[in-house]
């Protein structure tokens, strides 16, 4: 039977992983915090090794009942203002659970035997990047590579708004993607808005063997070098004057018309 522990104080030990910690220092200390079931089913799915759970007491008998039967560790509890206080948000999905961080692929082994590729240059919401992982694992893309300066995948709310994505389809992390994807074979697609850009639409696109799907960072978009060095730069025809989407909602649409 798990151990049950009601928390009294801030302090405990096991407490600390739900401390309103950053990611980065996450990322250094090896950890993440899943959350919501969906989220955390799919961490185990992949493999990720859970330590503890932290739950309202509730749950710990009601929909939080097979993970804990699952898990197998310590479930940490206490009334609604300790844990709120303890996290710094209020438990909206009920429970977390604080896992250690599996092992990164090398970039190399995203792109082997991978016919469509999104790669993220310096989106940095969270939400943002839990949707892209979304749309990009549900309309047919094989992995995603991502720069340096964007948003951990596995960050609190990016791993939730990808509804457990992010451990369902391969990403790496890497500062000049372009090489790598030129030595693999792929075709290279800059969702941008200049004046020779191509339609979505084009059937040079569409017959890429192999292509990669290149989007920015909220607002300023893609790095001009990129832009230039791409195969091909892309826009999504637009209506009633509107000249680009949100980049979550441009993934979605670029995913579905050129993805698999």
């Amino acid at each position: 039977m798990p151990e049950i522990l009601e928390l009294m104080s801030l302090s405990h030990p096991l407490a600390q992983p739900y401390q309103n910690l950053t990611g980065r220092q996450m990322k250094r200390d090896g950890l993440f915090i899943a959350e919501s079931e969906n989220v955390i089913l799919a961490a185990l799915e992949k493999g990720c090794r859970p330590l503890s759970l932290l739950m309202e007491r509730q749950h710990i008998a009601g929909k939080g009942k097979q993970l804990v039967e699952r898990c197998h560790v310590p479930v940490l509890t206490g009334s609604d203002e300790l844990l709120q206080s303890l996290t710094g948000f209020a438990l909206s999905r009920g429970i977390l659970c604080a896992m250690e961080r599996p092992e990164e692929i090398p970039a190399a082994a995203v792109l082997q035997n991978a016919r469509r590729i999104a790669v993220l240059e310096n989106v940095v919401d969270g939400t943002n990047i839990g949707a892209l992982f979304r749309s990009a694992a549900a309309l047919g893309m094989d992995g995603i590579l991502l720069t340096p300066t964007c948003c951990d995948p596995l960050q609190r709310r990016a791993a939730r708004v990808s509804m457990g994505a992010v451990f369902r389809i391969p990403y790496a992390f890497l500062d000049a993607p372009l090489p790598l994807l030129k030595q693999h074979g792929f075709s290279t697609a800059a969702l941008a808005l200049t004046e020779n850009a191509l339609s979505i639409r084009d059937e040079r696109l569409h017959q890429a063997e192999k292509l990669a799907l290149f989007l920015g960072a909220e607002g300023d978009g893609l790095q001009p070098d990129t832009i230039a060095a791409c195969d091909f730069t892309v826009i999504i025809p637009m209506h009633h004057h509107m000249k680009s989407l949100n980049v979550a909602a441009a993934g979605a649409v670029a995913f579905w018309e050129l993805g698999k």
